[in-house]
């Protein structure tokens, strides 16, 4: 038998996979059940209700997310690097095989007018990666509203991306953010 820990990281781990690649409409808790080994009545015992395994899938995505992101672009020298290297990593997850687009937008487009918690937690992914954008900015000491503009940029080239299953955008935005960042 499983551990309550084990089991917890089995349900997680099935869910985010069918969750991402599915959608979490389409998905079923008897599909989570099925995918990660873990009995049913187990699974209600982890997570009470979709939603809270959804809310869990999100936290844990969101975390995993801005992690790789700051290990990436933390390893650049300069401010200005820092800024370039946001939409290099954008290009790198881009080009994964199983690149879906954002599953904070997707979430949202998804549940976001029934879900408040859900529409919540994308709210807070998308303002932390501005409020990221932002501390890159000032060590810039570039002017404030150039987070938002990066920040539209990416989320742009995050959408564009997985629409036109291309890593492309990222590129391209990179080349408006060095424009931008040169800009008077």
């Amino acid at each position: 038998m499983l551990d309550q820990e084990t089991a917890r990281e089995r349900v997680l781990e099935a869910a985010e996979e069918l969750f991402y690649s599915q959608g979490i409409q389409a998905v079923g808790m008897d599909a989570v059940r099925n995918a990660s080994g873990v009995s049913l009545k187990r699974l209600y015992q982890l997570f009470p209700s979709k939603e809270a395994l959804v809310l869990e899938f999100l936290q844990q995505r969101d975390a995993r997310w801005q992690r790789a992101l700051a290990d990436y672009v933390g390893a650049q020298s300069t401010p200005e690097e820092r800024i370039a290297a946001v939409f290099d990593w954008l290009y790198k997850w881009f080009s994964e095989p199983d690149y879906r687009g954002c599953a904070f937008i997707n979430s949202f487009g998804e549940l976001g007018a029934v879900a408040p918690e859900v529409a919540e937690q994308a709210r807070q992914h998308k303002q932390a990666f501005r409020d990221y954008l932002a501390d890159l900015v000032t060590a810039c000491g570039r002017p404030a509203e150039l987070a938002d503009q990066l920040a539209l940029l990416a989320e742009g080239a995050i959408t564009t991306a997985a629409i036109f299953g291309t890593p492309e955008p990222a590129h391209q935005a990179r080349d408006a953010a060095r424009l931008l960042m040169h800009a008077p």
